[in-house]
């Protein structure tokens, strides 16, 4: 699930993977292609396939289904040296950044170029221009470290951090537009937790993440004396840098708790009260700093976090600011400045902290900051060469056919009283399918880049991006915007907009394919489609009503009911280990969980009821039931490096994939049918083990 700008981490990003109302307006037809937009498709890696060779004879189904689905893959495909996974979504990452390539070069390359190819064409020709990257060195940062050096009295490092703030350069929190919780039509303004450098408040306490820290530590100090501090001097201030993370760290929520409770941001409060909250730092002021018109009303999240934040501007050494400060202006430029930078990037966030071994070439490293920057706009591009009209018509079939089937299953709940079942179908009949591409484009006018630094296109982006933001504070909520671009390998659900979203380029295969049968895709995309459906009914997205508002629509004999039954899901992931003494955290990973094992049933009716007068065709001497379950199997097809499993497992809302291709199907009766799986193997969960909410 995802709320797409300032709360996306609250309810978690998904990854991977009758009496209704109309379906959505198509999308307008994306426009035609120029003539020098062009595919060569043959420079492009493939996507993965399900296929019935893959199955590794040496394994049961019903010890493992991953396992004998994937592990013969997983042999013969190592993680290659600059990617810290790998798996179907990276391959189809992969094929995306290909697609992307072509098109930012010819962009680049078009002297006429305007709008979104000018845009592209600028990010993708600075980014590639590596001597004029080396010549300037730190350069393009000279002025944010000489306003940084300015500070010398608390009422300067106020308006620093109101400056930098406006310029989309706020390190301390999130500051962003979203949907007001409890007004789902109109914008409001959310100033979240942030301010550190490490994944998650555990690490900085944690014993078995003590290593992570220390090589934090050593990173600091590396950055600070790449940007002109001598050894000594780097080192003590990387300690203090730590000290004040620490500090934040101590107020600051965990991944689990975010997770697990979206009410903890929001706290509509009006400017003046936030300014009693926080009497060293004004939020009359920084309203009054950011362009935009004052609010009567913002969320403060996290308000004891704030609360630390004020107090820390009083009593902690400016010189301790200054370096703390330095190294985030500094270490966020990294990606974009000369080798000694980027390479002690990658050093600590990518090696120490992930396990890459090494890095990425040039142009996939641009492409990232085409994406982060400007990821619409290349979406524009994207869609005009590789997204086939078919893929769009048949997923929208498919999430029809899926509709249906969860409307089925929301009426036949056993355990759900008739008021509650009525709530939830006033929700499933007000679902909205975005599906491609956004209706509207984005408008990027006002947005100026060229040709003479990397840096100095990327900032503007950043500050464009920041003002775009916070300038729908007060206004409307604009229901055509998308919170990914079309490019990207994933899928969410938006509980604010009660909307269900897939970009193109997840609609290929293994997920879906044209080629395939039909119990291919109800195992691939339908089940994905089922799960971001599921989000809406989960213990966060559950909170929310038909049209998208924070409100309690559940009886209290319901809400307990789904609770003990959601406990027994925490209690199945908690027992599974991510590795030999790793154990997966079966509360922070709840949600996606639930969406899976909803999705995974909602996506088999589906497929019962489109082939019910059809012969099963066994397929490579395959049923139609097995294949299905084997190619939800294939969507996990995912393998992570020890250093970014121990991250994944300790911040990520979602299990490591290897689980999430077992966790689900071992609940469900048709899958031990499929298999002829017996009572008591591993991949059969009954009687009071086995797991049904939705």
């Amino acid at each position: 699930m995802l709320l797409p700008l300032a709360i996306a981490a609250a309810v978690a990003a998904c990854a991977k993977p009758e009496s209704a109302a109309p379906a959505a307006s198509p999308a307008a037809p994306a426009p035609a292609a120029p003539a020098a937009l062009t595919l060569d498709e043959s420079k492009l890696p493939q996507p993965l396939r399900f296929a019935a060779s893959d199955l590794d004879p040496a394994k049961s189904a019903c010890d493992n289904l991953g396992e004998y689905a994937n592990s013969k893959w997983f042999a013969a495909n190592p993680i290659p040296g600059d990617r810290s996974s790998w798996g179907v979504s990276d391959v189809l990452a992969e094929r995306s950044l290909a697609i992307q390539r072509q098109l930012a070069e010819q962009a680049a390359g078009d002297a006429k170029a305007a709008g979104v190819e000018k845009l592209v064409g600028d990010l993708w020709a600075t980014g590639m221009d590596e001597a004029e990257i080396e010549a300037q060195g730190i350069a393009p940062l000279k002025d944010e470290l000489a306003a940084i050096d300015a500070v010398t009295s608390p009422e300067q490092l106020g308006g620093y951090l109101r400056d930098s703030a406006a310029h989309g350069r706020n390190v301390l929190f999130d500051f962003s537009a979203e949907a007001d919780f409890k007004n789902s039509s109109q914008n409001l303004g959310y100033a979240t937790q942030g301010g550190l450098g490490l994944p998650d408040r555990g690490y900085y306490f944690d014993a078995d993440k003590r290593d992570k820290l220390e090589a934090y530590r050593a990173h600091i100090g590396k950055v600070l004396e790449l940007a002109g501090a001598d050894a000594a001097t780097a080192k003590k201030q990387a300690d203090a840098v730590i000290a004040f993370e620490t500090r934040l760290a101590q107020v600051s929520l965990s991944s689990e708790q975010l997770s697990r409770d979206v009410a903890l941001y929001y706290n509509p409060t009006s400017p003046a009260k936030a300014d009693e909250l926080t009497p060293n730092f004004s939020w009359t002021k920084f309203f009054e700093s950011q362009g935009v018109a004052t609010p009567k009303m913002f969320s403060l999240s996290m308000p004891g976090f704030h609360q630390e934040v004020s107090k820390m501007i009083a009593d902690t050494p400016l010189e301790t600011w200054r370096a703390y400060l330095r190294y985030h202006a500094v270490d966020g430029a990294s990606p974009y400045l000369s080798a000694p930078f980027v390479q002690e990037s990658f050093e600590f966030h990518a090696k120490a902290m992930r396990g890459q071994k090494e890095p990425k070439a040039r142009w996939k490293r641009v492409l990232g900051g085409i994406e982060d920057q400007a990821g619409e706009a290349m979406g524009q591009l994207y869609v005009k060469v590789a997204f086939p009209a078919e893929a769009k018509a048949r997923t929208e079939a498919l999430v029809q056919q899926l509709r249906t089937a969860l409307k089925a299953r929301i009426e036949n709940l056993s355990w759900m009283s008739a008021q509650t079942k009525q709530k939830a179908l006033e929700k499933w009949a007000s679902f909205t399918p975005k599906i491609g591409y956004p209706d509207k484009w984005r408008d990027w006018s006002g947005l100026a880049t060229g040709r003479d630094s990397y840096y100095a296109n990327v900032r503007a982006a950043n500050e464009f991006n920041y003002k775009w933001s916070i300038g729908k504070i007060g206004k409307p909520v604009d229901k055509t915007e998308w919170g990914m671009s079309p490019q990207t390998v994933n899928a969410y659900y938006n509980p604010l907009q009660n909307e269900v979203v897939f970009p193109a380029a997840i609609l290929q295969p293994p997920f879906f394919d044209a080629k395939a049968d039909d119990a291919t895709n109800y195992g691939g995309i339908g089940a994905v489609i089922g799960h971001e459906m599921i989000h809406g009914y989960d213990d966060q997205g559950s909170r929310f009503d038909p049209a998208g508002n924070m409100a309690n629509w559940w009886t209290p004999a319901d809400a307990k009911g789904f609770a003990a039954r959601s406990q027994k899901l925490i209690e199945q992931f908690d027992g599974y280990e991510a590795a030999p003494g790793l154990k997966v955290n079966g509360k922070l990973t709840l949600g996606e969980n639930i969406a899976d094992l909803g999705g995974l049933a909602t996506a088999y009716d589906a497929m019962r009821l489109a082939t019910a007068n059809a012969p099963d065709p066994k397929t490579d001497g395959l049923s139609r039931d097995q294949r299905f379950f084997l190619s939800f199997a294939t969507s996990w097809r995912d393998r992570y490096t020890p250093d970014l499993l121990k991250v994944l497992v300790a911040s990520n809302p979602h299990a490591p994939s290897d689980l999430r291709a077992i966790g689900a199907p071992s609940n469900l009766p048709a899958f031990a049918a499929a298999f002829s799986c017996k009572p008591g193997q591993p991949m059969v969960r009954d009687g009071e083990k086995q797991v049904v909410i939705w």
